[in-house]
């Protein structure tokens, strides 16, 4: 029996009649402690705006098991008494998977064993465009699975004249519809009372397998005991790439399809010819188009600039000019405020106490915590740009233009992807590239995705350039700095795609491919979601990245400040010996202990064996330090610096600036001329330092051998760019 409910949204003016399907039919959830819900959808349907609404902050990011696809997971509040864990599945258009993305949404709702299925789904489609996006639902559907539909978009669809009429779709879809507009969180609230109840599948069948089919498909569903037919037939379309299945069992179902002579590819075509003829009957009944769009959508207006092959560039190069003088300009004042604060805590703490425990919290705990906060401002800047460049729509339009480049060197258009979100981070932008169908294709964009500058290497590029470029005003609205800094992210996006030509001639690729994506409408950005993003994105870096930087601090500190056997206190006599010859006074004389004690000590050691390899690039043992613990993390390298110039420093000069700015080379000069901070810069963009990247490439690659010679290749092109830069320079 069918329950009707009028559930009322308090967070909005909608009010929604949803069908509470209680037949009881489907299995109970069991003992699991949460009810898990899956959030499946189109891409551009509102899925990630819903989840977020879902959510909040109370959220994660993983990978499925067994593959590294990105599994984002949160904990929903439904009602006072019940909470679910809401899974964010990656968008698709089909249940016939072109890409891993897309695959492991199969591999998940087919293996009702598994115990990461769903008790249910909730499917998200655009309410201007139900058409495309019930096809996903209606393949759902006919798997048996209880559904909820969010019709997202609502005031998109009034803008375009769509009135849907949702008791009639409701009853024509056979399952609960809730009308929504998940960016501002209208509906949500009628969203979680609906999947607070326990449901059932619906009773409507959208499309019957061909006559010829049966046999071979009730065979099939025999054999496994499955709950239906179309799932039956789903097996006999994608036996090969069901990880679930054994050898035998995809023998079995291979013997079956050649018996029967299935044919997938001509079967699957009639599929959708079906399905979406039966969704035209839907339409006809529920959807209602009130007026006809005489002018041309806003949307396509916009576009004709925004992608126009001038304009479109010029554009989108002064957005990145916004961007990176954003990322110096208005983070400057709260990156001042940090790095005082702890330069102040620091010095209160050496003023009143003493003793090696204080030294170890002083030059290594707060050291390596000051190099981590004090980049927090610059990353909140960037990541709040990119989540309002996603929210409106721009990305996709950024996308689309790239293509035209990228095909010219000889890249899949889908590489513009990894690429751009290479500039945030390498590991996940690696893991976008298995969209790319072409199998060499995919290997050049992930060899090549990590010259994108990503945000790791923020912290560097920012103390380098304010060490040594004045900040000055060019042309009275642009800063030196930022143009420097946008310098070195044009720097890395023509090493990335020159690398890819010189790679694709190598490989001899002919094969041909082809990039399509759908331009979502423009719309202003939701604040909630950007602060969100905003949030994850400092806490992944905070604890994270820091915790890797502040425990390396810890561990370089002990290194700087012990030595082998008597070392130190020999190096203490010399340098007093010293100081008394050259009648230096007292603050002399102690910088020039701490710099012997430090020479003299296991880091300087370690530091002084791998300083002839790099002194032709300008730098000294104390960077090369620096360059082989940033191999963790290159954020890393800032708090390495940061801890090795505290050791026996002037409790006055506490800022990172401060201590850059102070190292005297041999000869008394300062030691970051811009010769030797530019070949350091130079290094950092092209050399690979980031033992995760490596990591991904391999787990994605499925081998050690294109890891290594990434390592390789972006190590000698850093060494070599390096070398140039400061010999020509200096």
């Amino acid at each position: 029996m069918a329950r009707a409910a009028l559930i009322t949204d308090p967070a909005g003016t909608a009010a929604s009649a949803v069908a509470l399907e209680t037949l009881g039919d489907f299995p109970p959830r069991g003992a699991r402690p949460l009810t898990r819900i899956a959030l499946i959808g189109n891409p551009n349907s509102g899925k990630s705006s819903l989840f977020n609404q879902l959510t909040g902050l109370n959220q994660k990011v993983g990978n499925f098991p067994g593959v590294t696809v990105d599994r984002k997971t949160g904990i929903s509040q439904l009602t006072p008494q019940h909470r679910a864990e809401i899974i964010d599945l990656p968008g698709t258009y089909s249940l016939y998977p072109k890409s891993l993305d897309e695959k492991v949404i199969t591999d998940l709702l087919y293996d009702r064993a598994s115990e990461q299925f769903p008790d249910f789904v909730v499917v998200t489609v655009d309410a201007s465009n139900l058409r495309r996006n019930l096809l996903l639902f209606t393949q759902l559907a006919d798997l048996g699975l209880p559904i909820v539909l969010a019709l997202n978009m609502m005031d998109v669809a009034e803008q375009h004249g769509v009135k849907i009429d949702v008791a009639a779709l409701q009853q024509e879809l056979g399952v609960p519809v809730i009308p929504m507009n998940a960016r501002k969180g209208i509906g949500v609230a009628a969203l979680k009372i609906v999947m607070a109840q326990q449901m059932s599948a619906s009773t409507e069948h959208f499309y019957e397998a061909e006559a010829d089919l049966l046999l071979m498909i009730r065979q099939i569903r025999y054999y496994f005991n499955l709950h239906n037919d179309y799932l039956a037939l789903h097996y006999a379309h994608q036996f090969r790439q069901i990880n679930f299945l054994t050898a035998d069992e995809r023998a079995y179902i291979g013997e079956l399809v050649a018996q029967y002579d299935f044919q997938a590819t001509p079967r699957q075509a009639q599929e959708t010819i079906a399905r979406y003829a039966r969704i035209n009957d839907i339409l006809l009944n529920a959807v209602t188009v009130t007026r006809t769009e005489k002018n041309e959508p806003y949307s396509n207006q916009l576009d004709k600039v925004l992608t126009h092959k001038v304009w479109g560039y010029l554009i989108f190069f002064g957005v990145l000019f916004l961007m990176f003088q954003a990322v110096f300009a208005w983070a400057i004042y709260p990156m001042e405020l940090i790095d005082q604060g702890v330069a102040w805590i620091n010095s209160l703490i050496q003023t009143n106490f003493n003793g090696p425990l204080i030294n170890l919290l002083t030059e290594g705990i707060l050291a390596g915590l000051g190099g981590v906060l004090i980049f927090i401002p610059q990353i909140a800047l960037l990541f709040a740009f990119i989540a309002v460049l996603e929210e409106t729509g721009y990305m996709a339009r950024v996308t689309f233009m790239m293509d035209r480049i990228m095909r010219k060197f000889g890249l899949n258009g889908k590489s513009v992807v990894p690429l751009i979100s290479g500039v945030a981070c390498a590991v996940p932008a690696i893991m976008s590239a298995r969209t790319i169908e072409n199998w060499k294709d995919r290997i050049i964009t992930i060899f090549v995705t990590p010259l994108m500058s990503c945000s790791a290497r923020i912290p560097v590029y920012t103390v380098l350039i304010g060490l040594v470029v004045p900040d000055e005003p060019v042309l009275g609205i642009f800063n030196l700095r930022g143009i420097a800094l946008m310098g070195l992210y044009l720097l890395g996006f023509f090493a990335a795609i020159f690398s890819a030509l010189a790679l694709k001639l190598l490989l001899r690729t002919r094969e041909r491919s082809y990039f399509i994506m759908e331009f979502p409408v423009y719309r202003w950005p939701r604040w909630k979601n950007v602060g969100i993003t905003i949030v994850e994105k400092v806490k992944t870096f905070v604890f994270q990245a820091g915790k890797v930087i502040v425990a390396i601090s810890v561990i370089l500190w002990v290194l700087a400040s012990y030595g082998p056997g008597n070392a130190l206190e020999q190096a203490e006599s010399k340098a007093r010996a010293m100081a008394a010859q050259q009648q230096l006074n007292k603050a002399e004389t102690e910088t020039r202990v701490a710099s012997e004690k430090l020479e003299s000590s296991y880091a300087g050691v370690f530091g002084r064996t791998l300083e002839p390899a790099i002194r032709p690039l300008g730098f000294d043992w104390k960077i090369g330090i620096a360059l082989i613990t940033s191999f963790a993390a290159r954020e890393v390298f800032v708090g390495t610096i940061s801890t090795i110039y505290s050791v026996g420093q002037d409790a006055d000069m506490r800022t990172v600036q401060q201590k850059l700015a102070a190292e005297k080379d041999e000869n008394g000069n300062p030691f970051f001329t811009p010769a030797r901070a530019f070949s350091l810069l130079v290094f950092y963009v092209f050399a690979m330092q980031c033992m995760s990247t490596l990591a991904v490439v391999y787990r994605e690659t499925k081998g050690w051998k294109w890891p290594i010679l990434q390592l390789v290749y972006m190590t000698g092109l850093a060494y070599v760019s390096s070398l140039i830069v400061y010999q020509v320079f200096k």
